[in-house]
């Protein structure tokens, strides 16, 4: 039984690419799964993905490029202030500026570099590197 489908994807992500695989299949999907695909897309983490409909709740195809060491989904899904990120990144992120934390905010589901030169804090999500 799925309680975290965000968690799910994330894990078939990162089990695709330890065992060297070129894509992989994230089901099911949602508008939540898509929009933190679309970040990592925008972050050079993954080459492409497609929606494919499969007469059930659907699924994602994605490209993977090679380049992520680890991701997860960050749970509970905290509340951030967006002068408490460099904080956050300490304790996800390796180094800094290096890997990407994905929050969900008023402007929509965006990366924390974007989120701080936007001015907004939102919920954290989940992290990548």
């Amino acid at each position: 039984m799925r309680h975290d489908p965000l968690n799910d994807a994330m894990s078939i992500i990162i089990n695709a690419e330890r065992t060297g695989k070129g894509e992989c299949t994230v089901k099911p999907s949602s508008k939540l799964i898509g929009r933190v695909l679309r970040v990592l897309q925008e972050n050079d983490y993954i080459t492409q993905f497609e929606y494919v409909e499969d007469g059930r709740a659907g699924m994602f195809k994605v490209l993977l490029r090679g380049n992520i060491n680890s991701c997860g989904v960050i749970r509970p899904r905290m509340a951030v202030k967006m002068t408490e990120l460099e904080k956050y990144e300490s304790r996800y992120l390796p180094a800094q500026d290096f890997g990407v934390l994905i929050l969900t905010t008023t402007q929509g589901v965006i990366s924390h570099s974007k989120a701080k030169e936007m001015g907004v804090g939102g919920r954290l999500l989940a992290y990548v590197y």
